[in-house]
């Protein structure tokens, strides 16, 4: 092997994670190589985040654009022009991809563009996008390989090619009905995109209820809120059949409670969850160990069962949220200088991005119940927050799980306009140790949509 294969640190994946920590350690003096086999910065800014709210943000213009007479203004008929919508989206992922690009230039670091493959202890094979294959070897490794789309073993879904969210953010066109598989956070995300750009949908979702993660009463509103959009949910549904062609004609058959029903339509999406990409890459050369799930074993220092080989972002079990990989690559950056950061001791809040947002931090109260842990429950409706008086958008609430012997904040659900700007407050507020009292007490500006927390915490039951 050729001396200037070996680098210092290599990072396969550059995704969040993957590509900050390339751009540090080469910035920090390091031969760094960044391997990536497709997507430049990853998915975030190319596939997902940022596309799926890039394309929310035209549907909501277009919800808008169809309710302005609710405000005073007139409008003649709404349509959506989807490749207008794709062509903006695809120049914000051009944007990106270019900063990216400036940044693997201004640090250093080396993109290889191309499929890695371990062939022994810290030792990589890679299938060059251009052409041939090239080896490397590295003091250190880490990996941030991420996931991908699962595809559900129902008979005639492969065939019939059906959408992941990959595709579906580069239909140029609204499918005159689109079925979604999964309830999840991505298939109710891209519902509502799709029902505001025109087209008829329908939900199915083998759970009693979508976002079957969420407590009761805020997968009851989400679900109401869809609904009266026009969404069609078919719950505790079993899909045993699917026979035609998505961007032709598809059936779905389900068996439900009630007995089988087959949902006829356009196109099929497929959300029902994701799978590492830790398979077929050679991590048992490299002595890295995976769970049962397919996930990197990792501790709570993000270190491997390999010596000198790291693990960050989705392949390592984190929580699915691109901030949440931006976390791991601190974590793993400020223990390589000596640190004692771990993974154990952070909060980590996530927002859904339908609109209204649902936007969380904490125990949930199915968190509490399973955890043995005793808590007092608040809740506010968001028509009695003020500034709704003036926007009408009323719809969603907020609610708080505090301590039942301590007033101290345990968690925090909104479902609401600006929900995650509202939720970072909470979360700082949890992250100081605030009891709940000196936020409920705080002064905050009118009217502004944080203003009702005063309101939600002043609900609070007295221990």
């Amino acid at each position: 092997m050729s001396e200037h294969d070996h680098f210092d640190s290599l990072i396969l994946g550059s995704g969040q994670g993957g590509k900050l920590l390339a751009w540090h350690l080469a910035r920090s003096g390091q031969r760094t190589a960044n391997v990536e086999r497709r997507w430049i910065g990853g998915s975030c800014p190319n596939i997902a985040c940022m596309p799926s709210k890039n394309e929310m943000w035209s549907a909501r213009m277009a919800h808008i654009a169809r309710h302005a007479g609710e405000f005073g203004t007139s409008t003649g008929a709404v349509s959506t022009d989807v490749a207008a919508v794709r062509a903006r989206k695809r120049t914000m992922v051009e944007r990106e991809v270019a900063f990216h690009l400036g940044q693997y230039e201004a640090s250093g670091a080396e993109l290889i563009m191309g499929s890695a493959r371990f062939t022994g202890p810290k030792t990589v094979q890679i299938a060059l996008n251009e052409g041939g294959t090239r080896t490397l070897t590295a003091d250190k490794v880490f990996l941030n390989i991420g996931t991908h789309a699962l595809l559900p073993e129902v008979p005639g879904l492969a065939d019939a090619a059906p959408l992941t969210h990959i595709e579906a953010l580069e239909l140029d066109y609204a499918p005159s009905h689109l079925i979604v598989f999964g309830g999840g956070y991505v298939g109710l995300e891209m519902a509502q995109i799709y029902r505001r750009f025109g087209s008829r949908v329908t939900v199915i979702e083998h759970g009693a209820q979508p976002m079957a993660r969420e407590d009761a009463d805020v997968a009851k509103e989400i679900h109401r809120i869809l609904a009266e959009e026009g969404i069609e949910f078919v719950l505790s549904a079993r899909p045993v059949g699917v026979e035609g062609r998505s961007g032709r004609e598809v059936a779905v058959t389900v068996r439900t409670e009630t007995g089988e029903r087959t949902v006829t339509g356009s196109d099929i999406l497929v959300a029902a969850g994701r799978v590492p990409n830790t398979r077929g890459i050679g991590l048992e050369e490299a002595g890295v160990a995976l769970d049962e799930r397919g996930y990197i074993q990792v501790n709570t220092r993000l270190e491997t069962t390999a010596s000198g080989v790291w693990a960050m972002g989705e392949c390592a079990g984190t929580a699915m949220f691109t901030h949440a990989s931006v976390d791991d690559f601190r974590i793993i950056k400020d223990n390589l200088a000596g640190g004692s950061r771990r993974t154990d001791d952070r909060l980590i809040p996530y927002a859904v991005f339908t609109d209204p947002l649902l936007a969380h931090v904490g125990l949930s109260e199915r968190d509490a119940e399973r955890q043995g842990i005793a808590v007092r429950v608040a809740t506010l409706p968001m028509a009695a927050v003020l500034r709704t008086e003036a926007t009408d958008e009323k719809q969603g609430f907020m609610k708080v799980l505090v301590g039942a012997n301590d007033d101290r904040i345990l968690g925090f659900t909104m479902i609401g306009p600006e929900a995650g700007e509202v939720t970072a407050v909470v979360q700082t507020a949890m992250i100081a140790g605030l009891p709940y009292p000196k936020l409920r007490d705080t002064v905050f500006a009118h009217l502004t949509m944080a203003e009702g927390l005063g309101f939600l915490l002043g609900n609070v039951p007295a221990a």
